[in-house]
């Protein structure tokens, strides 16, 4: 006999435009089959969302085991490649034991941010030394279960990682990043499968990580698949002076040139995009994810994210290094950068910029039936509060402004994904001491 159909009754809904007062939804096998309007009061039975619903947000990048950097690299000065050195002595010391511990209790405190999917650029795949475990996916099935324990959707980045930099082979800390070729990658990563709650893309970690022969590979592989891939792009002055020292074009033409470029790409930070690259992204219909709070953390810069999009590059967000986790403040800090850049206001609507953070970012994941509240998606909810110290004031009509000029992760009340209550008043159902779960986590990889 099948189930009746679960149902939420949302004081207020976000509803890609606006906000409805009274909103029920009905969920049954995961997804939405009814979204009802002017529904003045909670059906019998109906699990109540006091606040603002919003459709589940999506961090479309994430080192998971970078969560363990927070705090102790704010010590002192330094550039993004002092910084590096750092992250690499924690890669190191990582097991698929320690993984998984570390790995669950971040994807927990992204649900308890209001995040329903992941994607995870993953690079540490081999032990310390580059020796393949003996289950070579081994540390990304470690990912994949820590996804399921905390609750979350993960779109799995399996990255290929070559090269210390163009012509140069890896370093002493990039062995557990390697392997070998990109046939080789290819053939390990055919290993991995996707899950109900977990999908597998690829990566081509950055042009001076794969040898510009190589990228072709790492293309095909993901375009047999129908598989998103994502690679980080001129994120720093250094990789794109070096790539037209070596190849006498931009990171951006080269990876054109190669294939990886398309409707299915996504490139990570373009920090420091020419016009022409911009030109090459939009044209090519390739995503463009931002990472504002770490892109400013690293003393990156700040990417053009107004001429991105108006080249017509899908807009979507992500928490990188986990400095913080909340993805309102990304949203936020898109346009906010944009002000500082342009001494101007309002380069996007409070409603593009949830865009970025649900419907599109989970597009750029491999999930394009996730993002919305309409019957038949996937039934993904993330509710704020609007009675806190940062949300009181404005009318609810005003929702989308809130969540993204006020909030922050802390006023997210409940996580819903696919129909199943994740966060539940602001606690974590499954994993029920997340800042101990962290602090044990991080703890041990640093004893």
């Amino acid at each position: 006999m099948t189930a009746p159909p679960r149902v939420y009754w949302l004081e207020h809904g976000w509803l890609g435009t606006h906000v409805e007062p009274g909103v029920a939804v009905e969920v049954a096998d995961g997804r939405f089959t009814a979204v009802r309007t002017d529904v003045e009061a909670p059906p019998s039975g109906a699990e109540v969302l006091r606040g603002l619903t919003l459709p589940g947000l999506a961090d479309v990048h994430s080192h998971a085991f970078h969560r363990a950097l927070r705090g102790t690299v704010q010590v002192g000065s330094g550039t993004f490649w002092t910084w590096r050195e750092v992250m690499y002595a924690i890669a190191e010391r990582l097991t698929p034991e320690s993984y998984h511990r570390l790995a669950r209790a971040v994807y927990a405190e992204m649900a308890l941010a209001g995040i329903t999917s992941v994607g995870e650029f993953h690079y540490v795949h081999h032990a310390p030394g580059g020796k393949p475990y003996a289950e070579p996916n081994v540390m990304g099935e470690a990912l994949i279960q820590a996804a399921a324990d905390a609750g979350v959707r993960l779109t799995l980045l399996d990255a290929c990682y070559l090269s210390a930099g163009f012509g140069e082979p890896p370093g002493r800390h990039q062995l557990r990043f390697h392997d070998g070729t990109a046939e080789d990658w290819a053939e390990r990563c055919s290993g991995l499968v996707d899950r109900e709650h977990a999908r597998i893309g690829a990566a081509a970690h950055s042009v001076r990580a794969v040898p510009a022969d190589q990228l072709g590979t790492v293309a095909r592989w993901a375009a047999e698949r129908g598989a998103p891939l994502h690679v980080h792009l001129s994120e720093q002055v250094a990789e794109n002076e070096a790539c037209l020292a070596a190849h006498g074009r931009t990171p951006a033409r080269l990876l054109a040139d190669h294939g990886v470029l398309g409707p299915r790409a996504t490139a990570v930070h373009g920090t420091h995009l020419t016009d022409a690259d911009v030109a090459l992204l939009g044209g090519s219909g390739t995503g463009a994810c931002l990472c504002p709070t770490t892109e400013r953390d690293l003393a990156d810069g700040i990417g053009p994210a107004s001429a991105l999009r108006r080249a017509g590059s899908p807009l979507s967000l992500g928490s990188d290094s986990h400095a913080v986790v909340d993805l309102f403040e990304e949203a936020r800090a898109m346009e906010l950068h944009e002000r500082l850049r342009t001494r101007a206001r309002g380069h996007w609507t409070a409603a593009a910029l949830l865009r970025a953070a649900t419907v599109d970012g989970h597009a750029a994941l491999g999930w394009g039936d996730v993002g919305v509240l309409e019957s038949g998606a996937r039934a993904d909810l993330t509710t704020i509060s609007l009675d806190s110290v940062r949300t009181a004031g404005p009318p609810p009509r005003l929702g989308a402004e809130i969540a993204v000029f006020a909030a922050t992760a802390a006023d997210v009340r409940h996580t819903v994904v696919a129909g199943r209550h994740v966060v539940r008043d602001g606690a974590h159902t499954l994993v029920h001491d997340v800042p101990a779960e962290l602090s044990r986590a991080i703890r041990a990889l640093r004893a």
